[in-house]
Formats: C-alpha cells, structure tokens, sequence
C-alpha cells in the first residue's frame, strides 16, 4: 500500500547505472530552463520574480517522491499563472502583501482539491475538458498571455485585462509612452529565442538571452534610460510557513480554486500520457497523479510556492535530455536551490523586456490552427464549440471561457444522447447480416409485417421520449399488416426506471394491436436489469433471443428456439438464473 501511494519506493530500489547519466544531463538542462522561466511566469501571475523560484523548488521534489509519471517536469506554468492573474485580480485586495498571500493559499486550496479528487478516484472528471474546449481555450488564454506582457515589451504602464479588447485599448492608449531601448531589447530577444529554436535546438535560449540581457543592461546603463529591470531578488531558501487568509475570502478563492485544480491536472496528465506512450517501464495512473499534484501544492504552499503542474515545454526538454526517473526531477531542483542561495544577485540588471519575450515565445506557440481547420472541414458542431469557447475566454474572461466551455459542451453531450442515432435495419440478401437500409437499400430484403431497427443509445429519462415516439413513428409508417418490431438491443447498455415505464407502457400498447416487440441481442448488464426490474414478465422470455436473425425466423417461420437459445437469450447474472 505504502508502493501505491510513494511511487518512488517501486522504481528507486531497481534504479540502474545506466539511468544515471541521462538523470543528471535532463536535471541540470531542465534546472537551467526553470530559473528564466519561473521568474517569467510569476511576473504572469502578477507576482515578484523569486516566487517563480519557489514555486520551481519544493512541488518538484514531493512529485518526484509521490507522482507515477518519471518525466513529468513539475513547476509554474504559464496557464496556472494567468488563472492566478485573472481570479485574484477580480477580488478587492488591499495590496501585494495581501496579494501574495492569497496565491500561496491558492496552492493550497487547490492541492486540498487535487489531493481528495485522487482519494476519491476522481481522476475520469478530465474526461468532460473536451478537445475542443481544451483547444480553444488554450488558444484564447495563449493570446491573452502574450497581450499581457505587453507593457513589459513596450515598457509602458498598460492596465490590466483578463479581456482581449480592453487589453489592446489600454495598450493602445499607452502607445505615444513606449522605451525604444525596451521595444529593442524585448523584439531583439525573440528574434533570438525564435532563431534558437529552430536552428540550434540543444543550445538553452532562454538561458543565453537572460545572460545577454543582463549584460547589455549592465554595461550600456539602459536601467537609467527607462528599461526596467527586476532590480533585488531575495536570496536564500522559502521559508517554512502556514498559509492564512481571511476566512471570509474562501467562498471568493473556491470557483478559482476548482477551475486551477481541474485545469492543472488536464496540463499535467496529458503531457505525463503523451510521454508514457513512449516509455515501457511504467504506466500513469490518472488517481495517484491527482494525489501527487495536490501533495504538491500543498507542501509547496507551506514554502511560499504558488499555484502549480506540469509543464508541456519543461517535460519534453525532460525526456529528450534522457530522463528516466525522477532523480532529474530532484537534480533540477537543486539547480533552483543553488541560484537562490548564492546567484539571485545576478539577476538585478535583468530587463523585464527579455522575460516578456521568454513568456511570449513560450505561450504563442500554444495556438493551434490546424486542429481547428481539421473540425472545420470534418466537424462542424465542434468546430462551432471550439470558436464559442475562444470568444467567451478571449471576450468575456479566462474563468468563464473554461467554465461555459465545458457546460456547452455538456449540452452538446446530452443533445446528443436525447436524440440518438435510430436505424431501421433490413436482412441482407443471401446471408444473416442486417444492416441500415438508408446505406444498404439495394442490398437488403425488407420483409412484410416486421420493422427491425437498432436503437445507438443507453435508454434513459433524457431519451426515453424519442424513443417512443420514433418507435410510433416507424410503427405507422409500416402500415396496418405489422404484427412484430425488433429491436436489436446491443447498443442499449443501461435502462433506467423511467425508461423502464415508458417500456411496460409501450409493450401494453402494441400487445393491444396484437403487434409483438422482440429484443435480439441484449447484452449481460441490459438483461440483469430487465431481469431485476420486473420487465421481464411484461416482454416476455419466448421474445428475447440471442441474435437478430433466429428472431426474424421465428417471426416469419414461428421456428421455436432450443433450449441453448433460449438459456443464452435470458442468462442473468449466476447467482439470477431466469428459469
């Protein structure tokens, strides 16, 4: 049990000599990525630059300890950061202090959350982030990002917006205020950044440009031209302390809390799968990574970190660099431990220019084009889901583009379910098969007095209806010489009681007209319910068969069923024998 939840105690007994040269070379790599990228993402949040470097120390070690990915590279993220901005800078905060305090609590409050998720067996809620939702949010909060670090780029004192048209309006406003010597450092540095990428892909360039940053800022004095820099960054190592806010501000911080602990968790999982698909030593278990992310964050929280997961960027560098365990993981962060002990002087000449470019280099290549064009083509109601939740997160806030996200997308789900899929099925010539005669019309033979059809569909109180009354539909259609429907029943795998009466209600209906209605194809759980339900009795046991074809035989040759049918078409589960 203690294995379960320490997944370090399965892997580190069997560690092998052979891991540890790609341990150290992705540790230090990814350490080196986390310093620049930390610092950037805090200012994302809305917070000094060292709480980067807090937020990259204590989470990565306790994941290392408790998280089933080996490669999953913990630690601020530019998503999480700009959810932090955007749900603490709607509260009324009296002022930093009271600011930084709220998103060390954050950490907390979501880890509380990720952590009784896991306990839980939670893990599946993900499932309802969809593609589409996931993507045009992504997209949305990505462009927003970007427009955010404006005012470091321009260096100009641009107001704050969650929402793309005030952003652009403020900056705009701004515009006759820019620091030439910032615009030049700030283009400079992604054209650096972008080159990097591209053609020298094992140099770290966020690394190079904060060196080169510091350098031309401290040599050429640009500070005293109006470039910003960070200026001090506190040395030392985060402290030891409990997180306390009012009590009051917990009912403001939940919808923030819930939103970061889902949407963190959707981050972190889908990297952590993407890289185990490549991997043969170890699976990704979905409940203990919520256990981890949340152990996490609220150890992290007790040493000052705010609000973190897993970072798409950082984990790719991680299993490219050769990680194989979380030793990386634990080398990276003596990497930030060291820069906070002895090298956080080094960083007072950094403009902020060059972490805005850092920040936008890394967010924009989030937007995605093809995915989009892809449902477009292929998928319009998707396509129309995944514009819809841009807009709302561009428009209206990144909190409500999420939210409403994933509750259109739920509509859509239930849309769906209550108006199902219903094919009228006919046997094809020559042989047992039946199929949907819209696609096979000249293929099949379509006999007088019997309407078979299939029902794609579980059978609940959201579809119950449409079930009836497309069953009527088609029944009328036949005309008055019906005297059996079929319905082939594999698709149906849940009744529930509504659907139950509606059933009694119909059987009784067409026995009335002295029409029959056959079930082929139940599948196990289906029968186990009919069985429990009473149903049973009102089909019939002579009605239920194992495949569609011995019912379109009995109906049309009145062939009765062997004894082996008939057990088979009616086998419950063992200890419900249907006799």
């Amino acid at each position: 049990m203690l294995k379960k939840f320490l997944p370090i105690l399965q892997w580190l007994p069997g560690y092998k000599k052979e891991y540890i040269s790609g341990d150290i070379s992705a540790g230090i790599t990814v350490g080196i990525m986390l310093v620049p990228q930390g610092m950037a993402y805090a200012m994302i949040a809305g917070l000094p630059p060292v709480f980067g470097l807090y937020a990259a120390l204590i989470p990565q070690i306790i994941y290392a300890i408790t998280g089933t990915s080996r490669q999953l590279a913990v630690g601020p993220v530019a998503m999480d950061s700009l959810l932090v901005a955007s749900g603490l800078g709607a509260l009324a905060l009296s002022g930093i202090e009271e600011y930084i305090a709220m998103a060390i609590f954050l950490a907390l409050f979501m880890g509380s959350i990720q952590f009784l998720l896991g306990i839980l067996r939670m893990g599946f809620l993900v499932n309802f982030l969809s593609k589409p939702v996931i993507s045009g949010f992504t997209s949305a909060a990505a462009i927003i990002i970007g427009l955010s670090q404006l005012k470091h780029l321009l260096g100009t004192e641009i107001e704050r917006s969650n929402q793309v048209h005030l952003l652009l309006r403020n900056a705009v406003q701004t515009i006759d205020q820019v620091n030439f010597y910032t615009l030049g450092i700030g283009i400079t540095t992604i054209l650096l950044l972008k080159g990097m990428k591209r053609y020298l892909k094992k140099i770290p360039g966020a690394l190079i440009v904060v060196i080169l940053g510091i350098t031309v800022v401290y040599f050429l004095d640009l500070n005293s031209s109006g470039v910003q820099i960070v200026e001090d960054v506190p040395g030392g190592l985060p402290g030891f302390k409990i997180p306390a806010i009012d009590f009051a501000r917990i009912t403001e911080l939940f919808p923030i809390a819930i939103t970061l602990a889902l949407i963190a968790f959707m981050e972190a999982i889908s990297v952590a799968k993407a890289v185990e698909a490549k991997q043969k030593e170890y699976e990704v278990d979905a409940n203990q990574e919520l256990i981890a992310l949340g152990a996490s964050n609220i150890v992290g929280s007790l040493f000052q970190s705010y609000p973190t997961t897993g970072g798409f960027s950082r984990t790719a560098v991680n299993d490219l660099s050769g990680a194989k365990t979380g030793v990386a993981a634990l080398i990276s962060a003596i990497i930030v431990g060291l820069t906070l002990l002895f090298l956080t002087p080094v960083f007072y000449y950094l403009p902020n220019a060059v972490l805005a470019a850092i920040i936008m280099v890394a967010v924009f290549g989030l937007i995605e084009i093809r995915y989009p064009i892809r449902l477009y083509k292929n998928r319009k109601d998707e396509f129309v889901l995944l514009i819809v939740t841009f807009i709302i997160t561009l428009t209206i806030g990144i909190k409500e583009g999420i939210l409403l996200g994933v509750l259109i997308s739920l509509l859509l789900l239930l849309y769906r379910t209550s108006n199902p899929h219903v094919a009228v099925l006919g046997k094809i010539r020559g042989t047992t098969y039946f199929r949907n005669v819209d696609r096979f019309a000249d293929d099949v033979e379509i006999a007088d007095g019997i309407l078979t059809l299939r029902f794609d569909s579980q059978l609940y109180f959201g579809n119950k209806d449409y079930f009836k009354k497309t069953l009527m539909r088609l029944a009328e259609e036949k005309g008055e010489g019906l005297r059996a429907i079929i319905i082939k029943a594999e698709p149906i795998n849940y009744i529930d009681s509504s659907a139950v009466f509606m059933l009694e209600n119909l059987i009784e209906e067409f026995n009335q007209q002295n029409i029959k209605i056959l079930f082929s194809n139940v599948i196990g759980p289906t029968r186990d319910i009919i069985y429990k339900s009473g149903l049973l009795e009102k089909i019939g046991k002579e009605n239920f068969f194992v495949n569609t074809i011995e019912a379109y035989e009995y109906v049309i040759d009145e062939a009765p069923k062997t004894e082996f049918q008939r057990r088979i078409s009616l086998q419950t589960k063992k200890d419900e024998q249907v006799t």
